[in-house]
C-alpha cells in the first residue's frame, strides 16, 4: 500500500471525528477523560483506552465485513473486476452526505447515559469499553465515511487490520489531543476547541466537494471510459 492510501484511510477517520455527531460523542469522551485533569499519567493513559477501544470496534467490524464479502470467490472477482465501476458513485453519495444534500440528523447511540456514568467511575478497561461503544454509535456521516469510505478503501487493498486501525485512530485523534492538552497545558483545551469547532464546517465541506469531483472522475473515465 502507498502512503496515499494509508494516508487517506487516517484522514477519513479524522474527518468523522470532527463531524457534528462523531464530535458530540468525543466530547463527552473529552468529559469523561477530563475528570483526571489533576492527573498526567491517568489522563494520558485514559485517552489511550479510549482509542484502543475505537480502533478494536473499526478492525472487527471492517474485518467482519470483509470476509462477508469476500467469502465466495465469485463476490471477490467481481469486486476485482468492478471496484473502479462502484468507486465513483459511492464517493459521490458519500460527499453529498458530507454537504448536508443527503442523510439526517438520525444517530445510533450504544452508549447512553448511563453508560458513561458507570465508566466516569471505572477504571481503564472501561475507557476501552466507552471507545468501542462511541465508535458503533453510527450518525448518517460517520456511517457515510466508514461504509462507503473506509470499506472500499479496504476491499480494493485486501487490508482487514492497518487501513481500519489507521482510521480508528483518526476517529479518536482529537480526543489523544485533548488528552495531552489535559495533562500539560490545560489552559488551552478552551482555545483548541473553539478553533475545532470553527474549522469543522469548512473541512467537512471541502471534504465533501473533493469527494463529489473525485466520484465524478472515477464514473467518467471507468464507466464511460473517457480518459483526460
Amino acid at each position: 500500500m502507498t502512503w496515499l492510501v494509508l494516508g487517506s484511510a487516517l484522514w477519513l477517520g479524522i474527518l468523522t471525528a470532527i463531524s457534528p455527531c462523531p464530535l458530540a460523542t468525543n466530547i463527552a469522551a473529552i468529559s469523561f477523560i477530563g475528570r483526571q485533569s489533576g492527573q498526567r499519567k491517568a489522563v494520558l493513559l485514559t485517552g489511550l483506552c479510549y482509542t484502543l477501544g475505537r480502533t478494536l470496534a473499526y478492525v472487527g467490524l471492517a474485518s467482519v465485513i470483509m470476509t462477508g464479502l469476500l467469502a465466495t470467490s465469485q463476490v471477490s472477482q467481481f469486486l476485482q473486476k468492478y471496484m473502479n465501476e462502484i468507486l465513483g458513485p459511492v464517493l459521490i453519495l458519500l460527499g453529498m452526505i458530507l454537504l448536508g444534500w443527503i442523510g439526517s440528523a438520525v444517530s445510533l447511540n450504544f452508549a447512553g447515559q448511563g453508560i458513561q456514568s458507570r465508566a466516569e467511575k471505572g477504571g481503564l478497561l472501561w475507557s476501552i469499553l466507552l471507545g468501542l461503544l462511541f465508535a458503533l454509535s453510527f450518525c448518517p456521516v460517520s456511517a457515510g465515511l466508514f461504509f462507503a469510505g473506509l470499506i472500499p478503501l479496504c476491499v480494493q487493498h485486501g487490508s482487514r487490520l492497518t487501513l481500519p486501525m489507521l482510521y480508528g485512530a483518526g476517529t479518536a485523534l482529537p480526543v489523544l489531543v485533548f488528552a495531552f492538552l489535559l495533562a500539560f497545558a490545560a489552559a488551552s483545551v478552551g482555545k483548541a476547541f473553539d478553533k475545532l469547532t470553527s474549522v469543522e464546517r469548512w473541512v467537512r465541506i471541502l471534504a465533501g466537494g473533493l469527494f463529489v469531483l473525485a466520484g465524478l472522475y472515477y464514473c467518467v473515465t471507468h464507466i464511460y471510459g473517457i480518459h483526460f
